[in-house]
């Protein structure tokens, strides 16, 4: 439904993005450096001073005697996972840019909490008409082929539970067709591979491989994604095997 789409804003306020995505990053990973903040948004070190100053002042950062910055109080009702989920990033980073450099569109890492699935990774390729970062992102988790992989592994009791009626009672979201999700999540379970054609955000398109755990748990979704005017279905077979070997190496990562 139209109210799910994700659309950039008409007026895009530049440095209201940055301070999100900067309490994005301290809630997500942990420390962060004025330098390393500087780097990451790709602004001045002033101007990475001026924002993470201001998180502090409202409480969404704290400093400490070393002049690192972390999440501060506003941020802490997701700290007892923070360990796990910025692991996971670190392994998985080195893994995107090298995606990223070779199929020159932008890559992701998607988890699942619930029926939403957030981008917990996002590194963009260097085209002029290129997918945003979508880390911090949160959407319903089968409109992103992330969220869709991480659903197609669930028995069917637990995806009942996932999408119970009352869930949505007093939700302007509007619940999924069951039926027709299982036969989508069951074809998807036998390809080993999501495509997520404008669902997420009109316009583009994305292609998604499950990433498992040293135990064989699925934990994640790797994805690139791209506008759809640069989608050619004749390179989705080569596009899925590059995701393939990526996510095969952070697979290794993880066992180890």
């Amino acid at each position: 439904m139209a109210r799910d789409l994700k659309q950039p804003p008409a007026y895009a306020i530049a440095s209201v993005d940055h301070a999100l995505r900067l309490a994005t990053m301290l809630q997500l990973e942990g420390a962060l450096t004025v330098a390393e903040a500087a780097q990451r948004l790709g602004i001045a070190r002033s101007t990475a001073h001026r924002m993470l100053q201001m998180l502090v002042y409202r409480d969404f950062a704290v400093q400490d005697a070393g002049r690192a910055y972390y999440a501060g109080p506003v941020l802490e009702l997701a700290a007892h996972s923070r360990s796990h989920t910025a692991q996971l990033r670190s392994l998985a980073l080195p893994h995107l840019r090298r995606l990223v450099d070779v199929v020159q569109e932008s890559a992701n890492l998607t988890i699942r909490t619930g029926d939403t699935a957030r981008f917990i990774a996002s590194v963009e390729c260097d085209q002029a008409l290129r997918v945003g970062s979508r880390e911090g992102m949160v959407f319903p988790a089968h409109h992103t082929s992330g969220g869709l992989l991480l659903l197609a592994q669930l028995p069917d009791a637990e995806l009942e539970e996932v999408y119970a009626p009352e869930r949505y009672a007093e939700s302007t979201e509007a619940r999924p067709d069951l039926a027709a999700l299982r036969t989508e999540l069951a074809q998807i379970q036998r390809q080993g591979f999501a495509l997520n054609q404008g669902r997420s955000e009109r316009g583009v398109v994305a292609i998604g491989v499950p990433i498992r755990d040293g135990d064989g748990a699925l934990v994640a979704g790797l994805s690139v994604s791209m506008p759809s005017v640069r989608f050619d279905e004749q390179r989705l077979p080569a596009l899925i095997a590059l995701l393939r070997a990526a996510g095969a190496a952070l697979e290794s990562d993880l066992r180890s």
